[in-house]
């Protein structure tokens, strides 16, 4: 079950615009035929603060809709979000 997020996430959208703003850097990059190996450069950055971005909203899931699930004492809440959370690392390792 889904629930409207009630945290605040601006940091996470303002680290987006950031990253989107690399990726049209990334574009410009290209089209000038930049060096090969400072536009990689410039993918592992962005590859980076995607990460960061992630690991932001997975902690945000952890300490509000997960610990809601477990406050709640509904067993079949809680087995919802545990399975999301493994679900979820599933895809990451393929």
């Amino acid at each position: 079950m889904t629930r409207p997020v009630t945290h605040d996430r601006s940091g996470t959208i303002n680290r987006l615009k950031r990253i989107e703003g690399q990726v049209r850097g990334l574009q410009q990059m290209l089209a000038d035929e930049r060096y090969c190996i400072d536009i990689l450069h410039q993918f592992q950055a962005v590859k980076a603060a995607l990460a960061r971005a992630e690991s932001e909203v997975l902690k945000a899931h952890a300490d509000h809709c997960v610990a809601e699930a477990i406050a709640s004492g509904d067993e079949a809440e809680q087995r919802a979000k545990f399975g999301e959370l493994i679900d979820l690392m599933e895809k990451v390792r393929r």
